[in-house]
């Protein structure tokens, strides 16, 4: 079981959405739909959220997003340019939120077009002015904007809390090396059981 102060605990949620993991999104030829099948992604996503729900605990969720008109995602690196024009875009179905993990009223949808959930956002400034000192982290892709998520939470000073299990990436090898290398000194990597226990 892990440990936590439910007073000062929220539940940060990783682009969860349409392109990035559902089947007829624009990235399930990456293998990223598979992934999220076989790590049972929305049942362990949705036990995390059911769990938050039912002790009060703040939750975010972060949305990576493409603007019509012009690259304003950059061309600085290769993800950059592989999101958009036609992925993700701002109001269309790829860029929704999962069936069945839609986000409440009273939990918020920050937008962005960086990799980190704190990039752009008002992430750390919600975050602080609740009071939370850890943050749990969940969604897609562990590899890439969860990983980038962590690192930043870490930087801010925060405790991170990685469900693993509640994450998915384009296959096992991405997995593997973002669970097992990258981020072990970083954050406390657990599963959901040990969270919502």
């Amino acid at each position: 079981m892990t440990e936590l102060d439910l007073d000062d605990t929220a539940l940060v949620l990783v682009d969860l959405q349409n392109d990035n993991v559902h089947p007829d999104g624009a990235y399930a030829s990456f293998g990223a739909a598979a992934h999220a099948v076989k790590q049972d992604l929305l049942g362990h996503v949705g036990e995390l959220l059911g769990w938050a729900r039912d002790h009060d605990v703040p939750v975010i969720h972060n949305h990576i997003v493409s603007y019509p008109g012009r690259p304003f995602g950059g061309s600085n690196a290769p993800i950059f340019t592989m999101i958009g024009p036609e992925s993700l875009k701002l109001g269309s179905w790829g860029a929704q939120p999962l069936e069945g993990l839609e986000p409440r009223a009273d939990e918020p949808v920050l937008l962005r077009n960086r990799m980190s959930a704190f990039n752009g956002t008002n992430l750390d400034l919600m975050l602080r002015n609740l009071g939370i000192t850890t943050v749990v982290v969940a969604g897609v892709w562990t590899n890439m904007a969860v990983e980038h998520t962590v690192r930043d939470a870490a930087d801010h000073g925060y405790r991170v809390v990685l469900a693993s299990d509640a994450t998915s990436s384009l296959g096992d090898d991405w997995q593997h090396a973002a669970l097992s290398f990258a981020l072990t000194n970083i954050a406390e990597i657990t599963e959901t059981a040990a969270i919502t226990a």
